[in-house]
Order: structure tokens, then C-alpha cells, then sequence
């Protein structure tokens, strides 16, 4: 039978999305579908944001293949080209051995912690806004990493501040919070001014801001003047670098952002913006190595840093706060191998402990998460022995621990060896400020070693109730043989109770549990991304300077547990007394400082410009409105109110003339 009516075929437009498009695309997405169909509805914003970032880890994987089978940089076009005058703006992002490794190791941090966000934020009302913020951010790291454009990398960066502010003052009504998420902000704006000087310095120079053609035209520029503009840029670009790295000296916002949820500080330490200055370095690492002067600048920030904040690490209350004061150490270290490493070998080396620290760092939080759930806080006090009754929660973060002390033959021990062969390469090759780096690393080492221990000490000793126990018995007892002290120190002796050990596993859901596992087993053989051919690394490290390092660790984990059974909770700053425990806590006066150097000068200022435009500039104009109007009233009042005869006989005259206009034409 022959149909009444054939409609013609519709055109469809055929829609071709290249990896790196994609990537990018898909938590961005994920974040405009959150806002606008999943507040108010818990399940629908989960599912959007955890199948956004699932997309975004299956086109990176895709990426990965691509660059394998193609072996070359591919660029793919966005919204561009867009000529600026003399500028060339293409817009374009990049796919590289780089950008394609990084890719894989943001959204793997991204999926588990949107995994565990689902369970952990349960039951907060703020968790349809926390998940498509977490999707943005995700977007504006990934835009960073797969972006071969200054104007893109500008855009990512940026958008990365935006909602370290949003995710850090989610809860808004706890005042610790909204200073925080302030704090956060104005810092790492002063330091983006300078960021963005850089850039500009950059893309003028070589009139494009095309990183590739950038990299070209800087690299390859003799001549004293273009030297000193090329220094320029990168000390501008290292300050705003230092700032979102939390580096010296603005490097104690980052522990305040704390007051954010533990997923949250998860995805801004392990593998986002806190770390993006690595990325954007070892991107530009062609011409840093063409600025001797930015290198040293940067081995001088960065040796500094990791020995300081290793410090301060060490002696924190809250265990969470340790994290990071941790993050800011790692930080440092991979900002110190890009800052020594020779030319010849390239940046892969701080980009490997990059991808190392992503893993490790993120099960820590959230192990460290996991376990707040269950004892109700993340000061040291309330997760004393939370491993002892919480065995499912022993395995992840021991790994974590271990991971980050750098032993064999976890992740942390291959990309940390990595870095102090670095520095001694940079020795050999001259580099300055290599010995700088090499003495801060080998200060560092036994410095985290240290406060790996004490932490595992407090989460492995005895639990408040055991210790409450203990007070009680010794009160009681009129004989102090009565008291078996052995027993009482003794963590070997307690046993957990089955039902409190199944306690974790029946508290938290699958994708949670799953998210902690992929992290705990990627920190075991992560170790392995050297082999593969995404990172070009020396291999020839000294066997004597490994096994320095490794004794150094050992008898910084010794000591500290050697003093950590005296105390009543198993922690070894229980010594240090309560002013020096203020006084870690307080970042040796840094917060004072920060109030002192920046809040209040930015106040100041704020108030002036206010009272300028208020008093002079709207005065001028307030003045002339209040002038016209004092001249109209004595105008009003000069007159007689009756219309001038003159004025009559214009007014015919301009009406007869028009109309004598209109009848002649």
C-alpha cells in the first residue's frame, strides 16, 4: 500500500567531540544539568554529577589511547580563532602525553569524591550545590590541564578560585566558615594580579596565546632585554602560582580552608587547584629553564616551604588540619623538582609526584572523612584509637600514611626518590639552588616521617572510653600494684568488638566504600605510571642517597613512637604543652600576620576608595543636581507665570514657517 504522505528525512546535525572537548564538556554539563534539574531533588543531582564525571574519566581514557596510537600533539579548536588587533587568540586545547596523564589522574580523584560526597553528604540540605560545584570545578582544572591557550588557561584558573570560595564556604552560616572561604579568596586574588601580568607579558611578546607558539618564541629569544621581560613574566607567574599553591608567604589559607567538607578539601588538595601551578610550570617548563633567576626564586619558595609547613604538620591538634599542612610540603616538592630538574630531562619527574600525591593525599581525606562519620569529629583527641574499634578503616589509611612517608614500595616512595635524584641531577648540571632543594628534601623527609607516626599513633592507641577506664581503675586503686601500667600503654592487648568493627561497613554505601578502595589500590601500584610511556624519567638515582633517606625515616617514625606510650592518648605533642600546641595551630602567627599584612590594609583601602567615591567624585555630581536646582527655583520664582508676547509671536512664526515648508515641498 503506497503512503498518503512521505515526509523527507530531517537533517540532523552530526555532532563530533574530540576527547579533550569533551572532557572538559562533560562535568561542565554536569554542573548546568545539577543546577537547573537537581536542587531539591538529592538523587537526581548524585546521579548527574557522579555520570558527568564518569564521562569525563571514559574521554580522558579515550585521550590516553589517542595519544599512544598518534605519538604527536593534537590541538582542537573550541570557539576560536578570534583576532584581537595584532593578537592571535585560537583558543585551542592540546592532547599530549602530558595533558592526557593528568586528565586520567583529576577525573579518578573527581569520581571518588563525587562517589563519596553521595554518602557523606547524606544528609546535608547544601548537597545538590555541593555537587554541581564540585562538577564545575572539575571542569575548570580540566580546562587547565587539556588547554593549549593562555586565554583558556586564564578562564580554568580563575573559575577554580571561584569555587574553592563556594565549596570551602558551603555552609554558610557557620561564621569559621565564611572567613575561611574569604580568606581563601582575597589571597589567591592578590597573587592571580600578578598571574595575569605574567600572562599578558607572555602572549604580547609573542602575539599569540597560543602556549605551543608561546613556548616557541620565548624559548629560543637571545638578547638581554627580551631576558629580563621573560623573567619578569615567570616572577609574576610564580606569584600567582604561589598564592593558589598556598606556598610562602601565602601559604596559610590553605589549612583554614579546612572548615570546607572533607570531600571538598579533597578534590582542592589532591588534584586541583592546589596543584595546578605544577601543571601550569611544567606546561611552560621550556622557557622557566630559560630564567635562572625565576628558578632560584622558585627553589628558595619552595625549600622553605616544605620544611616549614612540615613543621607545622607535625604539631597540629586536628588531624585534618595536619593534611594540610601536608598538602602545602607536597606541594613543595613538586614545585622544587621543577625548579631543579635539568632541562634535558623535563618536567615529568614533579608531574609524576603530582599524580602520586593526587592518590594518596585524596584517601587520606577521605579515610580521615570516613572516620569522622563514626567517632564525630577530626581533632586528635576524638579519632584516638579509631582504627583499633573501625578495623575496616586500619587498611586505607595505614596505605595512605604510608604512602605519603615515602616507603617502599608504595607510590609515595617512587615519585619522592624521584625528586631527590632530580636535585642531585641539578647539582651535577650547576642548577642553582639544587643544593638549596636537596638539604629542604632531606630535612622533609624525616619531618613527614615524624608526623605520619604520631598521626597513626593517635588513630592506633587507645579510645576515649578505654582511657576514661583506665583514670577510673587508677582512682580507685589504693595500691599502685594493683595498676598493671604494661597493660594499660599497651596497644596489642585491646580487642576490638565484632559488632563495632562492622559498624564502618554498614554505615557506608558502595560507591563511598568503592571510592576509598580504587584510591587505597592505585596508591599501592600507582608507582607503576613510570614505566608506561606518558613520563620520561632519569632512573639513575644514588642508592646511598635512598638509603639516607630511608634511615632518616625510620628513626623520625622510632622516636616518635618511642614518646608517643608516655602520653595518656598516644600523641607525642601531649609533651609540648598547651601554648606551643596554640601556637602550631595558629601557624606560628601567620593568621596574625595575614590580619595585620593583608585583611586590614585591604579594609583600609576598600573604606578609602569608598569614602573617595562618596565624598569627591558623587560630590561633584550631587553638586551640580543641588546647583540646577537652587538656579531653577530662582528662576521659578523670578518669574510671572504669564507667557511673554514676544515669545507668542516666535512661536507663530516657527509653526507659519513650517507649514509654509510643508505646502511649498
Amino acid at each position: 500500500m503506497t503512503p498518503l504522505l512521505v515526509l523527507p528525512p530531517v537533517p540532523w546535525p552530526e555532532i563530533h567531540l574530540a576527547p579533550a572537548q569533551l572532557v572538559v564538556l562533560a562535568p561542565a554539563a554536569a554542573c548546568l544539568l545539577g543546577l537547573w534539574w537537581g536542587r531539591g531533588q538529592r538523587r537526581v543531582a548524585a546521579t548527574l554529577a557522579v555520570l558527568g564525571t564518569l564521562v569525563a574519566l571514559g574521554a580522558s581514557a579515550w585521550q590516553v589511547v589517542q595519544v599512544l596510537t598518534d605519538h604527536a600533539e593534537t590541538p582542537t579548536g573550541t570557539v576560536g580563532p578570534l583576532p584581537v588587533g595584532g593578537l592571535d587568540l585560537p583558543l585551542t586545547l592540546l592532547s599530549d602525553h602530558l595533558s592526557a596523564l593528568v586528565a586520567v589522574a583529576v577525573a579518578v580523584v573527581g569520581l571518588a569524591v563525587q562517589g563519596f560526597s553521595t554518602w557523606y553528604l547524606a544528609e546535608d540540605p547544601h548537597y545538590p550545590q555541593f555537587a554541581a560545584g564540585v562538577s564545575l570545578f572539575l571542569a575548570a582544572m580540566l580546562l587547565v590541564v587539556q588547554t593549549g591557550d593562555l586565554v583558556l588557561l586564564l578562564v580554568g584558573w580563575e573559575l577554580m578560585g571561584w569555587c574553592s570560595w563556594l565549596l570551602i564556604g558551603l555552609d554558610s552560616r557557620r561564621a569559621a566558615a565564611r572567613r575561611a572561604a574569604y580568606k581563601a579568596f582575597l589571597v589567591t586574588r592578590i597573587g592571580d594580579l600578578a598571574f595575569v601580568i605574567g600572562l599578558v607579558i607572555l602572549a604580547v611578546g609573542a602575539g599569540t596565546t597560543s602556549i605551543p607558539d608561546v613556548v616557541r618564541h620565548w624559548a629560543h629569544q637571545p638578547g638581554t632585554q627580551q631576558g629580563a621581560l621573560l623573567t619578569a613574566a615567570m616572577v609574576c607567574l610564580l606569584s600567582g602560582i604561589a598564592g593558589k599553591s598556598a606556598q610562602f608567604p601565602f601559604q596559610d589559607w590553605l589549612p583554614d580552608a579546612m572548615e570546607g567538607p572533607t570531600p571538598a578539601s579533597a578534590l582542592i588538595h589532591a588534584a586541583t587547584m592546589v596543584a595546578a601551578g605544577t601543571y601550569v610550570l611544567a606546561r611552560l617548563f621550556p622557557i622557566l629553564v630559560q630564567s635562572g633567576p625565576a628558578r632560584l626564586l622558585l627553589a628558595v619558595v619552595a625549600g622553605v616551604t616544605m620544611v616549614g609547613s612540615a613543621v607545622l604538620a607535625f604539631g597540629q591538634t586536628d588531624l585534618k588540619r595536619m593534611l594540610a599542612w601536608s598538602t602545602v610540603s607536597q606541594v613543595a616538592i613538586m614545585l622544587a623538582a621543577l625548579a631543579v630538574v635539568p632541562a634535558p630531562m623535563g618536567p615529568d619527574t614533579g608531574i609524576v609526584h603530582f599524580v602520586s600525591h593526587a592518590m594518596f593525599k585524596a584517601l587520606l581525606f577521605l579515610g580521615v572523612g570516613w572516620l569522622s562519620v563514626l567517632v564525630g569529629g577530626t581533632t586528635a583527641a576524638a579519632l584516638s584509637g579509631g582504627v583499633r574499634h573501625f578495623r575496616e578503616l586500619r587498611s586505607p589509611l595505614g596505605v595512605g600514611l604510608l604512602a605519603l612517608t615515602g616507603v617502599p614500595p608504595f607510590v609515595g616512595f617512587v615519585s619522592k626518590e624521584l625528586v631527590v635524584g632530580a636535585s642531585e641531577h641539578g647539582i651535577t648540571a650547576g642548577t642553582a639552588g639544587a643544593w638549596l632543594v636537596l638539604v629542604a628534601l632531606f630535612l622533609t623527609i624525616p619531618l613527614t616521617a615524624a608526623y605520619c607516626m604520631r598521626a597513626w599513633m593517635v588513630l592506633a592507641f587507645r579510645t576515649q572510653e578505654e582511657r576514661a577506664v583506665d583514670q577510673e581503675v587508677s582512682r580507685e586503686s589504693h595500691r599502685p600494684q594493683e595498676v598493671d601500667l604494661t597493660e594499660m600503654f599497651d596497644t596489642r592487648t585491646f580487642t576490638p568488638d565484632p559488632e563495632e568493627q562492622a559498624i564502618a561497613e554498614r554505615q557506608i554505601d558502595t560507591p563511598a566504600w568503592l571510592s576509598v578502595s580504587v584510591l587505597k589500590w592505585l596508591t599501592v601500584v600507582g608507582g607503576l605510571v613510570v614505566l608506561t610511556p606518558f613520563v620520561t624519567v632519569d632512573w639513575h638515582v644514588d642508592v646511598w642517597l635512598v638509603g639516607c633517606s630511608l634511615l632518616l625515616m625510620a628513626g623520625a617514625a622510632f622516636g616518635v613512637r618511642a614518646l608517643s606510650p608516655v602520653s595518656l592518648d598516644g600523641d607525642a605533642m601531649r609533651h609540648a604543652g598547651d601554648r606551643v600546641r596554640s601556637a602550631f595551630d595558629e601557624g606560628w602567627a601567620a593568621d596574625r600576620a595575614y590580619l595585620a599584612l593583608v585583611a586590614r590594609p585591604v579594609l583600609a583601602l576598600a573604606r578609602w576608595v569608598v569614602a573617595v567615591d562618596r565624598d569627591v567624585i558623587d560630590a561633584w555630581v550631587r553638586g551640580s543636581a543641588a546647583a540646577t536646582r537652587v538656579a531653577g527655583a530662582f528662576g521659578e520664582a523670578a518669574h510671572r507665570r504669564r507667557p511673554s508676547a514676544n515669545l507668542v509671536w516666535v512661536l507663530v512664526g516657527v509653526l507659519g514657517v513650517a507649514a509654509l515648508g510643508v505646502r511649498l515641498w
